[in-house]
């Protein structure tokens, strides 16, 4: 009889807090239709403009403004150069190629040498400019080269999994997840053609051997600049303009993401690791924030958010101070009261 008594008792116990719950439920349900109706309307609007916005206006709006801001530069960069041309030593083809060349292998830091300036004024002319240069393609050109490569992100993803049949969805979840990943790839596909291509240009046009059309493609890319092998002729110059930029910002950025992927990789290494190793005693104590000797899925997940690095002890602890400063009455929970007089 004892045993039925507590079996009943118990099971009077869950239906009343059950029925509590679904009190307390009805009566949020009640207070708040009005609340409730708007935060869906809110959320329609937001699906809707979301839907009806092309993805990448933003950052073609930025691209614009990258490229509004480098011919900006290079017209007043050219411009410089040009009139102060009978100032700079070196070999010359044509007054404005050799300009618009002489700030690109300026801006990028590449400086073969080959156009020097020999006068005070070019020569502070220069040193002015080869610092807004390295403001320039640090800060705005990787933006550009950023949006290129997100443009063609998805093209390499279809290519890689071709043979899988991903539908759209599909395939822009894939490019989500290893976003970093296909970044890096298509930054090393760009980087190779850009290679391929400066070689074949240096042996074909510039008249080098592979030996030294490689060794100026490799000195030109890393900014090295020797020198000792650059682009003379005028065609030369009129295609390393175009060259140049695109293939330093590219190495820059292959290496910046080839960063990204390393610490990307070793947080998912840390997090399986956390997500698969076994729970120990100290860890629950450690775990259990309340010292009720029990840990509660929130208390759980703090736990294994603050071991995978995701946040720390300094975020709970300022996220906390804002939940006391909205729960205006001091109930341990947030009502639209709160809200509303905090």
């Amino acid at each position: 009889m004892g045993g039925e008594d507590a079996a009943s008792q118990s099971l009077l116990s869950n239906v009343t807090d059950s029925s509590v719950n679904l009190n307390e439920t009805k009566a949020i349900q009640r207070r708040k239709p009005q609340q409730r109706a708007r935060a869906v309307q809110e959320q329609q609007r937001e699906s809707d403009i979301s839907d009806s916005e092309p993805p990448f206006v933003e950052q073609e709006v930025t691209f614009k403004y990258v490229l509004l801001l480098l011919a900006t530069y290079l017209g007043i960069g050219t411009l410089w150069f040009f009139l102060v041309r009978n100032q700079i030593d070196g070999k010359k083809t044509n007054g404005v190629v050799d300009a618009i060349y002489l700030c690109v292998v300026t801006m990028t830091t590449v400086g073969y040498g080959d156009l020097v300036p020999h006068s005070t004024l070019a020569k502070i002319l220069a040193c002015i400019y080869v610092f807004a240069g390295m403001a320039l393609v640090g800060l705005v050109l990787s933006k550009a080269a950023d949006y290129m490569v997100e443009k063609q992100e998805i093209v390499l993803v279809r290519a890689m999994h071709f043979k899988k049949n991903l539908n759209a969805a599909e395939i822009l979840m894939e490019a989500e997840t290893n976003k970093v990943r296909y970044k890096f790839l298509m930054t090393a596909l760009v980087l190779l053609v850009l290679i391929i291509v400066g070689i074949c240009f240096l042996c074909v046009v510039e008249e080098m051997e592979f030996i030294d059309a490689f060794y100026c493609v490799c000195s030109t890319i890393t900014t090295l600049g020797y020198g000792d092998e650059s682009f003379s002729s005028g065609v030369g110059r009129l295609f390393a303009i175009f060259w140049i930029l695109s293939s330093t910002v590219c190495v820059a950025q292959f290496f910046l993401y080839l960063a990204e992927l390393y610490t990307e990789t070793r947080k998912r290494a840390l997090v399986k690791w956390v997500l698969t190793r076994k729970l120990t005693a100290s860890d629950l104590e450690a775990a259990d924030l309340d010292h009720d000797d029990a840990v509660s899925a929130a208390e759980f997940i703090l736990f294994k958010l603050k071991e995978m690095g995701k946040i720390c002890e300094e975020d709970i602890l300022v996220l906390m101070e804002r939940f006391k400063t909205l729960d205006v009455d001091h109930s341990g929970g947030l009502t639209a009261a709160d809200l509303l007089t905090s």
